[in-house]
Order: structure tokens, then sequence, then C-alpha cells
């Protein structure tokens, strides 16, 4: 059955790129209502903006989804991949500025709260969409496939030339509260070097070593270390896991991401619903529903360090 939020969840803090405080709450929504965002701030015209795929416009440094009225919301992969990997189908996100506040830098707050809120069942049937041939989108900097698989894995490699970060390669399978264990908790990164560049160009306004893991060289600088070895690659899957669900719904297939962002990852979902023959929608049975990145969630496996 679709879910969503048993009772409306409040988060407040400051957003990554403008810099700039925020209040937003997640609140429950019936069937076939998807996630859509609200912008609170915005009085007269459409305030609303669907999480889906086809609003989503290029941004390098995070996902920016925009209406037909110009009305946008940056930074939305983080909660999206706390609903995905939670199992939340639905839900209206209202918010009172421009950016999803960046809270830790991962998608552990969000996780949390949800799990503490309660996850309600929906008279209506969960439909997923099934990758039947591959499709994969290339750019200068790397690609991303998706391939048929009878749930969602994933497969990532990040090469960079920073020791600390390095080349790192991961793959899991995203059933059974795996997001919740193993990714969750894994925050932001940058370089050293992109900081000041990144501001000059009035982005990350808001980053602290408190919201972002920071490497210069071999040394990580943010207090405290890296929460995983491979803390990159991990976050980079959250970030898939949030962009992929754009989709509208969940995924069964296989993703490959190598050197893939936020960018790659929309474009390849363009190109899968540009290939009519290349997926169908489905309904979920048991079995197939026990599969997905929400079943089996557990509050109790959320990382103690995040």
């Amino acid at each position: 059955m679709q879910t969503t939020v048993q009772s409306p969840i409040r988060f407040e803090g400051i957003g990554l790129h403008t810099g700039l405080p925020v209040a937003m709450s997640v609140c429950p929504a019936p069937a076939n209502h998807g996630i859509v965002f609200q912008r609170t701030d915005i009085r007269l015209g459409n305030a609303r903006i669907p999480a889906l795929w086809d609003h989503a416009e290029q941004s390098p440094l995070c996902t920016l989804i925009v209406n037909d009225a110009g009305v946008s919301v940056s930074t939305i992969e983080h909660v999206m991949a706390a609903f995905a990997g939670c199992g939340v189908h639905n839900a209206l996100v209202k918010i009172d500025g421009p950016e999803v506040p960046v809270l830790d830098g991962s998608a552990a707050p969000f996780v949390r709260k949800i799990m503490a809120a309660g996850v309600a069942r929906l008279s209506a049937p969960i439909r997923v969409i099934e990758v039947l041939s591959t499709v994969e989108v290339h750019t200068a900097q790397g690609w991303a496939r998706l391939a048929p698989g009878a749930g969602l894995t994933m497969d990532f490699h990040i090469d960079f030339k920073d020791q600390a970060i390095g080349k790192q390669s991961k793959s899991l399978d995203l059933c059974n509260g795996t997001f919740v264990r193993e990714l969750c908790d894994s925050r932001t990164f940058c370089r050293a070097s992109d900081v000041e560049a990144m501001r000059a160009a009035g982005k990350a306004l808001g980053g602290t070593m408190d919201n972002a893991v920071v490497v210069d060289g071999n040394c990580v600088l943010t207090p405290g270390g890296l929460r995983h070895e491979d803390e990159a690659v991990r976050h980079k899957m959250l970030d898939a896991l949030g962009d992929l669900s754009l989709a509208g719904a969940p995924i069964l297939g296989h993703y490959e991401g190598h050197k893939a962002g936020h960018t790659l990852t929309n474009m390849l979902l363009r190109e899968l619903f540009a290939t009519p023959d290349g997926y169908r929608i489905r309904e979920c049975d048991f079995a197939l529903a026990a599969r997905l990145p929400g079943a089996g969630v557990n509050a109790t496996e959320i990382p103690a360090v995040a």
C-alpha cells in the first residue's frame, strides 16, 4: 500500500547555498498525491512544485525544482532520499524559503524524525517503474546508466584528486532498510580549494564544518573526521537515490553512476521516459513491495554517529 507520514514534522535550519534561515513542515497527504513542495512565503499565484523529474532544472551543486510560475525550491535531494529510503510516497512539504534546510549535511535528521512520527498506510496500491531496457547518458565529466533489475540496486564510482577522497566505489542492494543502515548519515562534502570559488559565485553561503565534510589534499578538516572511510561515495549514492525518486514512483532497476551528479541523474530519467519501450508502470504485489528501499526500515538501525 502507498504511505504518507503519520503526523506533521517540523524542521528548522539554514540553506546550504543561500545561508538563509528556513522552516519546513512535512505534512500528511492522500494517496496518489506524490511529494509536493509548497512555498508558504509566496502569497500570490501558484506556489506548489511537484517533486518530479520534468520540473528539475540543471544545477550542478544541488537538485532544483521549478513550477510553471517560476517558483522554485532547491537542495531537495537529501529529504527526497529520506522519503524514498523510509518508503514515504505522499507528502506536502510546506517551506517558507527557497531552499531546504541542510541540517547536518546528510539525510539522517530527516530519517530520524520521519520514523519517529511514523508512516501511515493508505488504501491505494504502490505503482513502480520497471526498467525494461538499458538507457545511458554521458557528459564530459562522467556517465550514468539504468538497466533492468529485480529491485533497486546501485553501483557508484568517484575519482577525486584529493587523497582524502581519491577513488571510491560501492555497490548496494537498497532493499530491506539498506538506505537507513548504510547511507542516510553520509554528509555532503567539498574540497577546501572549491569553497572560496563557490562563495564568490553566491553558493555554499550556509556551509560550515557542522554540515559538510571539507577535505584538503590528504587531510579531513571537519572536526571529528569521517563517519565512514568511504563517506564520499556513500553520499553520492544518497544523492542519486533522492534524484531518482523524482521519477514519481519507486524504480525497479540497476543504477550505475561514474563520476555522476544531479544533472546526469536527471538526464538519465529524461532519457528513460523518452524511451517508451524502455520501461513500464506496474502495481506491486506483497513480494515486490518487500524489495523496495523503504521496506523493513527500523529506527534502531540509524547509525549512532549521525
